[in-house]
């Protein structure tokens, strides 16, 4: 039975006889009543709706223009950086037809990788057809330079002109992205269709993740039969979507796109993959697994980054030490012993950012301020922690200087780059058991998916559902966004204290 299956494709009553009993039964729902069946003449109702098909297209299409001009530009910095290295082996209209054929070949597999305008997708997503459509290209120049004469002497700089674009497209789309909704064009209107309490959220949820392409519309119920032709092109249903099941076909007629959503942003559901049956609509639920491949990758990754890091960091961490000595002297270093994978005891390695008695300080301030140990029992951070060293304190965990001696757990093995933090005992006895074993499946990390979103300033059920959907959806791409996306949400400083 398809999981869209209405009553009207049953046996029973005349439709004209269920109509009433069905939109009674939606508006006693809190959803909308079924959208009426407009009648027009076939060919004029063509036309209205290839009309209405272009115009939706248009703000897509100058969208997608802008974003490879983006591109575009991002290819010539890589050329121009490209000839500073190669002075001397890239004249002439040879090399440049190269170079252009090469970008030009990328923007094309880009266009068919859908990512122009590329709404809906997910960084690590983009990141992943990105770096797939470039190593095509490189494979190509690489065929090129075997069977073409003196191909031999231009392959090194292709390969390194596609890989300083893919270096830099990032930085320029991200520009490009935050230019066009400053200007209102960055995204499709979509209306959102849920009970009182879910329309809110979600219309937050989407206006705060913008980059999504979604711009949410909240609108009454009533109001959904009368918008206009080419309005908002999606329809976003929340709630108990069975109950729109006789109005399917009327609303994917009306809109581009029908977004059905099984859970809201404050209850997701991770690992959701779709599968198609012999014509049937499914769900399947998936584990990320951890394969010795995949472990095997991940372990050489870390090591290629923990080492030649640890030696650049180390000059810093010498300094910090230094000055954590002289506002409070005694050890500058600092080991916790955390839960890692397989439940195995992990000694992290911190600066200490703390007084020596830090505790005796946290127990006096919970004895005269309520509303602290409050905070506390919810974040398991304070804002304005005591405990914390003057000027170097701060500056040291704002900046996560303090978390750079885990290169060293890194190293050894105990933890890997990007991963669920580890927490102290106290921490994760805040968390249910089920997700605890979850946890236990990974390798703890330097950095994770709640590090670059919310820091600090997620609470306890907003950690573990961050943690819980990386576990469940774990990948190298997801690993690699989230390890380039740490950097910048470091230097931003937000929900970090």
């Amino acid at each position: 039975m398809s999981l869209f299956a209405s009553p009207a494709m049953t046996p029973g009553p005349s439709k004209a006889a269920k109509s009433n009993d069905m939109a009674a039964r939606a508006l006693a729902a809190g959803s909308v009543p079924p959208i009426a069946a407009k009648t027009a003449d076939p060919f004029d109702r063509t036309g209205l709706n290839m009309l209405v098909a272009i115009r939706r297209r248009l703000p897509r299409l100058a969208t997608s223009s802008f974003l490879v001009v983006g591109d575009i530009a991002s290819y010539l910095v890589a050329y121009f950086v490209v000839l500073s290295f190669f002075p001397s082996g890239l004249e002439g209209t040879m090399a440049e037809r190269t170079f252009t054929i090469a970008a030009l070949a990328a923007i094309i597999l880009y266009a068919s990788a859908g990512l122009y305008p590329g709404y809906r997708l997910h960084d690590h997503e983009h990141l992943r057809r990105r770096t797939v459509a470039a190593v095509k290209v490189a494979v190509l120049a690489a065929f090129g330079a075997i069977i073409l004469p003196e191909g031999e002497r231009l392959l090194l700089a292709v390969i390194g002109f596609l890989a300083l674009g893919l270096i830099v497209q990032p930085f320029v789309h991200w520009l490009a992205r935050g230019l066009c909704w400053k200007l209102g064009r960055w995204g499709e209107r979509a209306v959102v269709i849920g009970g009182c309490n879910l329309t809110p959220a979600l219309v937050a949820h989407f206006n705060n993740h913008w980059q999504y392409g979604i711009r949410p519309e909240a609108i009454s119920p009533d109001s959904l039969e009368a918008l206009p032709d080419g309005g908002p092109s999606i329809a976003v249903i929340a709630g108990d979507t069975g109950a729109f099941a006789p109005d399917l076909a009327a609303m994917r007629r009306k809109f581009a796109e029908v977004i059905l959503l099984s859970d809201t942003p404050s209850l997701k559901v991770s690992g959701l993959r779709p599968a198609d049956v012999g014509g049937e609509i499914g769900i399947r639920l998936t584990t990320s697994g951890s394969s010795v491949n995949s472990d095997l990758v991940r372990r050489i990754l870390d090591l290629t980054i923990a080492i030649p890091a640890s030696i650049v960091v180390a000059p810093f961490i010498a300094f910090a030490a230094a000055a954590i000595y002289a506002i409070d002297p005694g050890p500058v270093f600092f080991r916790h012993t955390r839960e890692g994978r397989s439940g195995k005891p992990v000694h992290v390695l911190k600066l200490r950012t703390m007084y020596q008695d830090a505790e005796q300080r946290l127990e006096a301030v919970f004895r005269d301020d309520p509303n602290m140990r409050a905070e506390w029992l919810s974040h398991f951070k304070l804002k304005d922690d005591p405990r914390v060293l003057p000027v170097i304190g701060h500056m040291l965990r704002s900046s996560s200087i303090d978390e750079l001696p885990q290169l060293a757990n890194i190293i050894a093995g105990q933890m890997a780059i990007v991963g669920p933090r580890p927490f102290p005992e106290y921490h994760l006895s805040a968390m249910d058991s089920e997700f605890r074993d979850k946890r236990r499946s990974v390798t703890p990390g330097l950095t994770g998916l709640w590090q670059i979103s919310e820091r600090s300033n997620a609470d306890i059920e907003l950690q573990q559902q961050l943690d819980e959907f990386y576990i469940d959806n774990r990948s190298l791409w997801l690993d690699c966004q989230i390890l380039l996306s740490t950097i910048p949400a470091v230097f931003k400083r937000r929900g970090a204290y």
